[in-house]
């Protein structure tokens, strides 16, 4: 399968048989409505994220899981961010280093969320665009744009992420790379049935 970009699919850890670890970590926690940045040039600075039914920003803990599979700098990558949400995810691209970022985003208060957090960080590899993600996928598939890594992370509830993986095959680079949020582990049978 060479040429095939790789994808990364995190699960529930609740599922029958595991068992998470008690949480050690005795930080404070971060106020409701926060996440952070981990890494790169603009490491520990602080995104704010609007509370909105079924907004659930990746965690700093998974955040940093993915970026240290992802390599710590991400020097001169392309990065689309669809279902940005809160940002977090495009802007941790773009604090390690990516040369383009483009986060698709429709609700109107996550826009002017990360357009305020690009700004205020300076971010102007940054680009916010407020679309529809599989609509916004479909138009970049027809004007030939080509990404190296594709965060994708819609609702759980619609069901989305199969539909957003077909809408970006297209998109990625070769040798590219596409990470998921799921909760859905038949997602990876009908991935292997579709070829990735």
């Amino acid at each position: 399968r060479q040429g095939l970009p790789t994808i990364y699919l995190p699960m529930k850890t609740s599922s029958p048989g595991h068992r998470a670890p008690a949480p050690t970590d005795r930080r404070p926690r971060r106020p409701r409505g926060e996440v952070r940045i981990i890494g790169g040039l603009r490491k520990r600075s602080k995104l704010a994220v609007p509370d909105l039914p079924g907004l659930r920003p990746t965690p700093d803990r998974v955040r940093e899981t993915v970026f240290n599979w992802l390599g710590q700098s991400l020097a001169g990558l392309r990065v689309l961010d669809l279902y940005a949400g809160s940002g977090a995810l495009g802007l941790e691209a773009a604090s390690r280093g990516a040369a383009q970022v483009l986060l698709v985003e429709q609700h109107p208060r996550c826009v002017a969320a990360i357009t305020a957090a690009a700004q205020r960080l300076s971010a102007t590899q940054v680009q916010v665009r407020a679309a529809d993600a599989l609509a916004s996928a479909h138009s970049l598939a027809r004007t030939g744009e080509r990404f190296d890594l594709v965060f994708i992370d819609p609702p759980y509830v619609g069901g989305q992420q199969l539909a957003a993986l077909r809408a970006v095959q297209p998109l990625v680079a070769e040798q590219g790379r596409v990470y998921v949020e799921t909760d859905a582990a038949d997602l990876f049978d009908a991935l292997d049935a579709e070829g990735w």
